[in-house]
């Protein structure tokens, strides 16, 4: 198994985020530039013919977030130029083509303060190079800013979404129930919180649906329920719940090759609640918080679940399984009926539930649903200030109908229509109404590239989540 980024100092992105943005001090830097998209044929008249030359070489036209080396005038120094739709307010990924792009070296902005973009540039550092051979070195490019009070919070994002990529990218060969364990012992000790991990016997007597879904796993992959609890006990309590099928192959209703093909992605819902925990250490929130994983792999094998068993629950709810690749939901809801015991006064959990989710609404806007309208928006509030932006569906009732069983409390699957809406209802049977509640079905991945958002692993919602949290909750 290869190393995790945080025991390699070689790989250490963490140590590099710290080191990418810089108080301005005066340090020796080159500029870039900043000229709006209206203002940019002003600009261009105003400079001298060697410029125009150069920007007319380099395709600089004035679109948004492109840019171009200039050299001076009888100089050999040159600057960056860098073209945005707003000077006033630069957008999340404003910097993060040209933060790619430049060569190493500092960078200071003329025109415009960095703000959102200081995390744009960040992930655009972002790398994911554990498994190959020979690894290109870059250098750094370091941005010097006037805003020093922002780096802190910006730095935070990037980290946890490269932990969610991470988590994400890696094959489920190196990422199974026990690295989940690992990764949530490695959060719990540097942020002295208590670590419980139940699993044998005891899971099976106490987490009945949890163990179902993984018992057919090799012992390697055995499952478990990986519990991290940190914060004043005096403090708000509040849950985040993620679903951590490290691999799925559909069980005995087996997924097409098609289909398996990325489902060591399944346990993205357990990165996003790994990094957003994380996140509520670094950024010490005054909450009692409760990390709850779910780690299993939802295998083949002679104890398989099978189509038309029946499954106890925590709760005591029965469940008939109508499809043994509607797993997650099952592991989310013995999950969430821990967290509901404990008395948290918000629950809020993670998931690649659905391909319903990804047909109604793509693969970058998650599907959020939740029992609290307050709730509700100011999640999509929080979204739409951290441009993460996340959907509201409908936890539409008449649809329950879609989960009924003819020989047990509730069958785990609706059948092929709202897909999405149905597993949604049926997690929202393990949750009281009186519970705030909130549940985030996301992609967890990106399948093309864009600045500072490479193919792969994305953490989806987690930001919008964040930002919601530290608004709910002040640190004083």
């Amino acid at each position: 198994m290869l190393p995790y980024r945080g025991e390699a100092a070689n790989n250490d992105l963490m140590t590099d985020f710290n080191a990418l943005i810089q108080p301005d001090n005066g340090q020796d830097a080159r500029t870039i530039e900043i000229v709006t998209v209206g203002g940019f044929a002003d600009w261009l008249a105003t400079q001298p013919a060697q410029v125009r030359a150069a920007a007319i070489a380099q395709r600089f036209e004035g679109e948004a977030r492109n840019f171009a080396i200039l050299q001076e005038p009888v100089s050999e120094n040159w600057r960056a130029v860098l073209c945005v739709a707003d000077s006033a307010k630069l957008d999340l990924w404003a910097l993060a083509k040209a933060a790619d792009l430049l060569p190493e070296g500092n960078y200071r902005l003329a025109g415009a303060e960095a703000g959102d973009a200081m995390l744009g540039w960040l992930l655009a550092h972002y790398r994911f190079d554990e498994y190959r051979s020979e690894i290109k070195q870059r250098g750094a490019r370091v941005l010097l800013t006037t805003e020093p009070g922002r780096i802190e919070a910006a730095v935070v994002n990037a980290q946890a979404t490269a932990l969610v990529r991470d988590l994400v990218n890696r094959p489920a060969a190196d990422m199974g129930p026990e690295q989940l364990e690992a990764e949530a012992s490695r959060i719990a000790k540097a942020h002295k919180a208590e670590l419980r991990v139940t699993k044998g016997d005891a899971l099976e007597t106490g987490y009945p649906l949890i163990h179902g879904v993984g018992k057919a796993a090799a012992r390697d992959y055995a499952p478990r329920l990986i519990e991290v609890e940190w914060g004043d006990e005096r403090h708000p309590r509040i849950a985040l719940v993620g679903k951590g099928v490290c691999f799925d192959s559909g069980g005995l209703d087996l997924k097409p090759a098609a289909g398996m093909r990325l489902m060591k992605k399944d346990m993205g819902g357990a990165a996003h609640a790994l990094a957003l925990a994380e996140a509520i250490m670094k950024a010490r929130l005054p909450v009692r918080l409760h990390l709850l994983v779910a780690a299993v792999e939802n295998a083949v094998s002679g104890n398989a679940m099978r189509p038309g068993d029946i499954l106890n629950s925590r709760a005591g709810i029965t469940v008939e399984i109508d499809n043994t690749d509607a797993e997650g939901r099952l592991v989310l809801a013995d999950a969430l009926t821990k967290a509901v015991e404990d008395k948290a006064e918000l629950i809020i959990n993670f998931a690649t539930l659905t391909g319903a989710a990804r047909t109604a609404l793509g693969p970058e806007l998650p599907a959020m649903f939740a029992n609290d309208d307050a709730l509700a928006g100011a999640l999509l509030g929080a979204a739409d200030a951290v441009a993460d932006p996340v959907w509201r569906m409908p936890l539409w009732k008449p649809y329950s109908e879609m989960l009924d069983s003819d020989i047990a409390d509730t069958a785990n699957s609706g059948g092929a229509f709202a897909g999405a809406i149905t597993a949604a209802l049926f997690l929202q049977k393990f949750v009281p109404d009186s519970t705030p509640w909130a549940h985030f079905d996301t992609y967890a991945w990106r399948g093309s590239a864009k600045p500072g958002r490479p193919k792969g692993g994305e953490a989806l919602g987690l930001r919008a989540v964040f930002r919601y949290l530290t608004d709910r909750y002040p640190v004083r």
